[in-house]
Formats: structure tokens, sequence, C-alpha cells
């Protein structure tokens, strides 16, 4: 019997997380009527047999797997389980080549590159072959070189690198518990934390860049769900404080559990879900709400700027996963929320063939909504010195863009100018209109302008899609400037924008995609 792992290996790259302009991100196309993901849901559940295999699961070799490699007879490997793609290749969004490119082959690197946060598991259940076979080779020390003299060998090993990992201590009183991470180096004043305390269990993360730094123990006796977290920035200092059920000393901070005090990339960090309440659905326009979301006792969570959360949802048996950017309440509330509110606003469009964002409308205040940590790459430090900040945007593209907005007015002094130029195809599909409208007519360093693809015929302002007199027109570069500009919307969209940016002399450092 072949034990089947059943963890779910999510990750960063999304529909809208935020990338150097030259990662493409996936190649969507359009798929055949009857092929969308429901459609593919309801084939895989119907009973056919997926693998050719009638139910059986076999160990795969090397040379097997390489024989399943053309259109018609395709398997692929991700992380050691062997797929039969071939039934779901005219249901994959990115399109049968992108399948192809993985085709007989370990396709786990190329997973990752575009959608590592999908739930494949659970997407090909039905297709799974079996297991990849592992050749165990023994491993033979090669012989030492001979000696070349009598004198002792001299050590060529380089001196020891300066330790850059975190760490982290505790202490106590006779009402409370701190815990204190030292991350040896500045950390942002929120947003790197995201502490979650259950059932006597804490788990703690850091992210730090690119890398991800976690605490995870059973504490040592019982504790109240109330967490408070201090951060000292410019010392790169985090303290973590709980109260204590009973007065009494602890001999320890509690038992390690898995991953406890690890420093590993942030993409190799498995996603941590917590169930959020839905406490309210404000309607935006005709098919948009923002949903406000709860995080439960025990849970502060901040998502920076740019960065990006993932919503998960068990639909007929099949686990749908998508990501989302959050905004603030409105664009007229600041950004500065307390730092232990948790509660994340989060903007959709329901889609009349979306499976999440159906399932996500259909909901009712309190029921749960499993939702992620903060994800995406997106850093602040390209905005450093940036005096003019230039946002394209279609869509909900905009959803990334509305913080971005609030931030470089209000805590970033050297943006001068910031200008939202914002694609629709009608007037009643802007998003937030009257607040954008609002913010520009009181602060005079931002300007919005609208683009409408099919405007009605009393509309006067611009038309048409995004091209180069559009884009030439809108951007300018002031004599001693320093521009940046970002773009979020369809893979299309983003794609002919950053071609045209950099056709008109932007250079990568100066540009930003949110992948579409």
């Amino acid at each position: 019997m072949l034990n089947i792992p059943t963890q779910a290996f999510p990750a960063p790259n999304s529909q809208q997380r935020i990338g150097p302009s030259s990662q493409s991100g996936r190649n969507k196309v359009a798929l055949k009527p009857g092929h969308s993901l429901m459609d593919w849901i309801r084939f895989s559940k119907s009973g056919k047999d997926l693998t050719g295999l009638r139910g059986r699961l076999i160990e795969v070799t090397q040379e097997e797997l390489q024989k399943h490699n053309t259109r018609d007879d395709c398997w692929t490997c991700i992380r050691g389980m062997v797929y039969n793609v071939t039934p779901y290749m005219d249901y994959h969004p990115g399109g049968e080549e992108e399948l192809m490119k993985a085709a007989g082959i370990d396709g786990t690197e190329l997973f990752d590159q575009v959608h590592r946060w999908v739930n494949y598991e659970s997407m090909l259940k039905e297709c799974l072959v079996g297991r990849m076979a592992t050749a165990i080779k023994a491993f033979i020390p090669p012989p030492p070189p001979p000696p070349t003299s009598l004198a002792p060998p001299i050590s060529l090993a380089p001196p020891p690198e300066k330790d850059c990992r975190p760490r982290y201590d505790w202490f106590q009183t006779d009402v409370s518990v701190h815990l204190v991470i030292y991350a040896k180096r500045k950390i942002p004043s929120t947003g790197c934390t995201s502490v979650d305390l259950e059932a006597g269990v804490l788990r703690l993360e850091v992210l730090l860049g690119k890398m991800s730094y976690m605490i995870h123990l059973r504490l040592a006796d019982e504790v109240e769900e109330n967490v408070a977290v201090h951060t000292a920035a410019s010392v790169g200092k985090i303290q973590v404080s709980v109260r204590k059920q009973a007065k009494q000393k602890w001999t320890s901070l509690g038992q390690p559990l898995e991953f406890h005090n690890t420093f590993l990339r942030k993409k190799d960090r498995a996603l941590f879900y917590r169930d959020c309440v839905l406490v309210s659905k404000t309607e935006v326009n005709h098919n948009t709400h923002v949903f406000r979301l709860q995080l439960p006792r025990g849970t502060v969570r901040h998502v920076p700027v740019g960065k990006h959360v993932y919503l998960k949802a068990l639909i007929k048996d099949t686990e749908v996963v998508r990501p989302y950017t959050p905004v603030d309440e409105s664009m007229a509330v600041a950004s500065h929320h307390s730092s232990q509110d948790s509660d994340l606003y989060l903007m959709i469009k329901v889609y009349p063939d979306g499976v999440l964002t159906q399932h996500l409308n259909s909901l009712q205040i309190g029921d749960l909504i499993s939702v992620s940590g903060p994800e995406g790459t997106f850093s602040l430090r390209p905005l450093r010195d940036v005096t003019h900040l230039y946002l394209l945007a279609a869509g909900t593209g905009f959803t990334p863009m509305a913080r971005l907005i609030r931030l470089a007015l209000q805590d970033i002094d050297s943006i001068r100018k910031t200008k939202l130029l914002f694609f629709n195809r009608q007037e009643d599909d802007i998003l937030w209109r009257c607040e954008l409208d609002e913010l520009a007519a009181n602060d005079e360093r931002f300007q919005v302008e609208y683009v409408l693809s099919v405007p009605s015929d009393g509309w006067t302002g611009r038309k048409g899609r995004v091209d180069e007199c559009i884009l030439k027109d809108f951007l300018s570069r002031p004599d001693g400037s320093k521009c940046y500009v970002c773009v979020c919307g369809p893979t299309v969209f983003t794609e002919l924008t950053i071609g045209l940016l950099k056709q008109q002399g932007f250079s990568e450092e100066e540009l930003h995609a949110f992948q579409g």
C-alpha cells in the first residue's frame, strides 16, 4: 500500500503577487466552453478512470515516466508523486503548451515557478498514478590525497561567517510570559510578524525579506488567548507577550514542535491558514463587494502593503484556493490601524462562473473563511527617493494600488506626485470612484484618470484600451525626477503595458508588475 502524503505545498506566486516586470507569470488561454474549473471538478468526480490504471497505484521508474511524454499520453511528477495529466489538458488555464513542458519529467520546479500556491493534490487527486521509485546509491568516499610532505596539513577553511540567523529568548513574571525575537537587522514597524495562539500552541513567523523565521511551541502551561506584539524596528527586536492563567513560575517555555526555531526561504514554508469570521459585506458596485474578515482571538496578523493572502474553501470535495490583495476600509480611512487590529478588508469581484467567488458571495454574516498569512515579494525599497509614482490598473487590478496610494501620500515624503490611470469597460465598473475623486480633490499630489473601453454616449473622459499614445500622454519625466511605475490587471493587459513602458525607455528597475 502506498502512503500518499496529504500535506499541501502552497506558495507565493499568484495572480496578484507583485514581482519583477520580467516575470511574465502564467499565460492564460481561452478555454473551450464546458472546460471551466467547475467543469473539471464535475468531470474528475464522474467516476471515469482518469489514470488508465483502473484505480491501481504503482511505483513509477524514471524510465517509465519518460515514456509518457506526448499530448495523448502525458505523465508528470510533482514532489515525488506521478500524475496522468492527459485528461486535464483542455481544462488547464495555462493551456496545453504549459503542461507539455513537464511531460515525462519531474515538473516540480516548473510548477513552483508559476502557481505553487495551487493545491494540485486536491485538483489532480483522480489523476494520481503513484509514487516515483527511488534508487538508493551507496556512497563511497574518495580516498584521501597522498601526503606531499611530513609537515602537518595547513587548514584552508575560511574564517567563520557572522551568524545572521535570528534568535530568541524569553523571560517571565508571576502573571505573564514574554518571548523576544532578535532579528539581527532592521525590520518594518508593522507587517513582518504573524502570531497564532490556539489551545496552548504558539506559532510565530517573522518575515525578513525573502526569508522566514519561525517559533513553534506547545507552551509549558495554560495561558489566556490574548496576544500583545511590540516591535522595536530600528534594533530588530520583537516582543510577544501572553498572560498566564495561573500565577506560578515556569521551568521552561514549552515543548518544540515541527519547524521550531527554523530560518528558511519563505517560498519553502507551507501556507498556514486560520478560520476568519465574515463580519460584513459592503457593496462597491454591481458585482464587487468588500468582505470584512475578523481573525480569531489569539491571532495577530498584518498584511503589509503589496502583499496578498489566500482564501481557501472546499467546494464539491475539491480544495479551491485564490489570492486576494487587502485594501483599507475605504480610501478615506487612514492606513494606520491599531497594532493589534487584525481585521482584513478584501475587495472581491463576483464572477458568474467563478467557483470561489460564487461560494464567497453565498456566505452569511458569521460564516467562516480560511485565510492564509501574508505572501508576496513586494518591497518598499525601490520607492526610496522616488519623486513620481505612476500606477496603471485594470479592473480589480486596482486592489494593490489602493494601499500604495495611501502609503505614498502619508508615509513617503519624497513622492511629490502619485498618478493612477484606471482602465475599465464601463462607467459603473469603476471601483471606489467617489473616494478616488474626493482624494484627488483634497490632495494636489494625487491625480486619477479613467479610461473606458465600452463608454456610454455621455462619457467625456478617455476612451479605448492601453496603447502607446495613452501612456505617452499620461507619463512624464520632469527634470531631476525619479519615476517608478506599478502595473496590475489581467495577464494580457500587464504584459502589453510592461512592453509599451520598456519601449518608452523605462528600465526594469523602474517597473513592477503585479502578476495577473
